[in-house]
């Protein structure tokens, strides 16, 4: 989950920032938790899911934000890449909040995670 959170005011010259919040350390309680009282035909399955939650967990800020970029661009239709101010201006739509150089640097960003090699990103990022 990402959300918005302002700086301060433009006199102050601060800028909007954007912050990765992750709920998953709940989730791998959870999982630990069902992990001690688990059967034999539970266990494989919560030990996957525990490792799921490790790996979504250790991601990088920048990629999680990422793929909350890519998402609303895929939900707009809209190519970070090839489409750049079409994407600045459709990640403004769906966060009002946003500032110009914030969505400017997320729209880059994504398109900068999106081109890492050996990274498999879908089609519209």
């Amino acid at each position: 989950m990402l959300d918005v959170f302002t700086g301060g005011t433009k006199k102050s010259g601060a800028d909007f920032e954007v912050v990765v919040l992750r709920d998953s350390h709940a989730a791998a309680t959870a999982i630990r938790e069902a992990l001690a009282t688990a059967g034999a035909e539970e266990r494989p399955g919560l030990e996957r899911a525990a490792a799921l939650i490790a790996e979504h967990a250790a991601r990088p800020e920048r990629e999680v934000r990422a793929e909350w970029v890519r998402g609303i661009l895929a939900e707009a239709g809209v190519d970070a890449r090839s489409q750049e101010l079409h994407a600045i201006k459709a990640l403004r739509r769906a966060e009002r909040g946003l500032s110009l150089a914030t969505a400017v640097r997320l729209v880059r960003e994504a398109a900068a995670v999106a081109a890492e090699p050996g990274r498999s990103v879908p089609s519209g990022i």
